[in-house]
């Protein structure tokens, strides 16, 4: 499931970001409205995460645009305030649910959990192509020959790819989507975890295989 965390301090955006890989979640991460705006506008998330007090375009005015676009993607609105009229606002503006700074870590990932349970069960959690199945609750890849459960960045690899088969993705791409805008991460790093892909699709006997294209990047194709 891919969330878009828009929070401009940046140490409490890490923070979150870490907590929501950790459990399986792809989380891309900006720190102002406009930007907000630009991602869901460009990428395709599963919910948001949005904070209330941010530059250049406050939370409620990126909530506001949201709805008025026709999108009911589930939102989770963040604040330091606490004052009932904040949240009354917010709601009524078209959040999912609302939860205020400081928070636990555990009440986060359940008000998350809770506002895209309907989403997930109303679109089917399954990519396929080819013979290979990634189940995106369960995280595990498959193919008449058998399965295996991945690790998160295998996971959210492989599922950039299933999302756009055929399509040549940019060795940076995986860089900024997986491990963040700010990683120190080499490039490298995208063909060790395309080394461990490849492995498991030649294990499952899949009819895809991971192409590369020198000095450019991956896409997903059918084997010939």
């Amino acid at each position: 499931m891919r969330i878009l965390l828009a929070e401009d301090e940046k140490s409490l955006s890490r923070a979150i970001v870490a907590l929501l890989e950790k459990n399986n979640y792809s989380a891309d991460a900006v720190y102002n409205g406009r930007e907000a705006l630009e991602y869901l506008s460009a990428e395709n998330y599963d919910a948001v995460i949005l904070d209330i007090m941010m530059p250049e375009m406050d939370g409620l005015t990126v909530l506001q645009k949201i709805r008025e676009s026709g999108s009911r993607i589930p939102v989770l609105m963040l604040t330091a305030k606490s004052e009932v009229e904040d949240k009354v606002l917010g709601l009524d503006t078209g959040a999912n649910d609302y939860l205020t700074k400081p928070f636990a870590t555990a009440e986060l990932l359940a008000r998350l959990r809770s506002m895209t349970r309907t989403q997930t069960a109303q679109v089917s959690s399954q990519l396929t192509f080819g013979n290979i199945t990634l189940d995106q609750t369960s995280f595990e890849l498959s193919s008449p020959s058998g399965s295996f459960r991945l690790a998160n960045k295998e996971f959210q690899m492989i599922e950039l790819l299933l999302r756009n088969p055929r399509q040549l993705i940019p060795t940076e791409r995986f860089l900024e989507k997986i491990w963040g805008y700010d990683s120190d991460v080499e490039l490298n790093v995208v063909w060790v975890y395309i080394s461990y892909l490849r492995k498991k699709l030649a294990a499952l006997h899949a009819n895809i295989q991971i192409r590369a294209t020198r000095n450019t990047g991956y896409s997903l194709e059918e084997i010939k």
